[in-house]
């Protein structure tokens, strides 16, 4: 627990500095006109729009999860929302806690379990990426988007921070197929693949080479939707495009409450900038989330520095403490108190119970 308590307050500082630089020049009047003068209409809408998107994660990975079992709605809505909760307060506890909670109900082992969730996590990114890509390369650039600075020039090359943008979007979503195409080897020939990791660890003490190998083993498990029918990942896509799509309706929603006048496709940048603030791993996502919304608003749409800053407080609160709120509710239904789920989260051995 004390390396736990260690990136906690870690992260708490860096939360500090990152809500400093948020909040570095704004007019403190003009930020409280603005929160005040919100719309309350489409901020309700926030809130309905994010509890819909955590219904459909829960149906989502209930489609991850259908090659090992099937499991309730009931039961995977509340250790989704138990789990999204839980990584409010502990930075990535949910990544652990929510395939732990399935696994004390039906017989997926937890590592296969957390296969899933990294499979979770490699669609939605791919999906970000496409909705990027379309932002960048198909749909027209909002009329309020900066042209971007020239940052240096060699030989007539004078790229735009909005060349880099472009640029590191195609790459990462280049290092995504890469990844997947990864996970699809080690699902289609995973003795082999284990072999190889085992033969490397051929050196390590038995009780390292033996835990590790069993992981690997009931990791690979877990990437059997790899090779469902292509209907069920046709069904996986559509749904992780919904949610996204969602996503984007909600940060809509939330610019008109604040009278920003952006269009709809003005959110697939907006929430590419915010994938990268909230990886900082701060407590709640309070800092990185804050600092990535402002950047996008302000710099590259050009909204009003207060007017920026009070929808980037608004739409961090009304997309955070609905899931706070109900994974609290539902802590109760899985028998669980705060400290336990700090307990195991913070126990990265509950990964070798397979």
């Amino acid at each position: 627990m004390t390396g736990q308590r260690g990136r906690l307050l870690a992260g708490a500082l860096l939360a500090a500095v990152l809500l400093a630089l948020f909040f570095r020049g704004v007019d403190w009047t003009a930020l409280g006109q603005a929160l005040r003068g919100a719309r309350p209409g489409p901020l309700a809408g926030v809130v309905l729009v994010t509890v819909a998107v955590y219904t459909l994660r829960a149906w989502r990975w209930g489609d991850l999860l259908l090659p090992l079992g099937r499991v309730r709605f009931g039961d995977l809505f509340s250790a989704t929302m138990v789990g999204f909760a839980s990584g409010l307060l502990v930075p990535r506890a949910g990544e652990l806690l929510r395939p732990w909670l399935v696994s004390r109900r039906y017989p997926v082992p937890i590592s296969a379990g957390f296969a899933t969730i990294i499979l979770e996590r490699l669609v939605d990114m791919v999906t970000v990426l496409v909705l990027f890509g379309v932002y960048l390369f198909v749909l027209p650039a909002p009329a309020a988007q900066a042209e971007g600075q020239v940052l240096f020039e060699f030989r007539g090359f004078r790229p735009t921070a909005m060349d880099f943008i472009k640029a590191g979007g195609a790459l990462a979503l280049v290092a995504v197929a890469v990844v997947l195409a990864l996970l699809a080897a080690l699902h289609e020939n995973p003795a082999r693949a284990i072999a190889w990791l085992e033969a490397r660890l051929a050196r390590a003490p038995r009780w390292l080479s033996g835990p590790l190998g069993r992981i690997l083993h009931s990791f690979s498990d877990g990437l059997a939707v790899l090779r469902a029918p292509l209907p069920h990942l046709a069904r996986i896509a559509l749904q992780s495009l919904v949610i996204w799509l969602l996503i984007a309706v909600g940060f809509h929603l939330n610019h008109r409450a604040f009278g920003i006048d952006l269009p709809f496709h003005a959110t697939f940048l907006l929430i590419a900038f915010l994938v990268v603030g909230v990886a900082i791993p701060t407590p709640g996502m309070v800092g990185g989330f804050h600092a990535f919304y402002l950047i996008a608003l302000h710099q590259v749409y050009g909204v009003d520095r207060a007017t920026a800053a009070a929808a980037g407080i608004a739409a961090h609160a009304l997309t955070n403490l609905p899931v706070l709120v109900l994974g609290l509710a539902l802590l109760g239904r899985e028998g669980l108190s705060l400290g336990r789920v700090a307990e195991v989260a913070g126990d990265e051995q509950k990964l070798q119970e397979v």
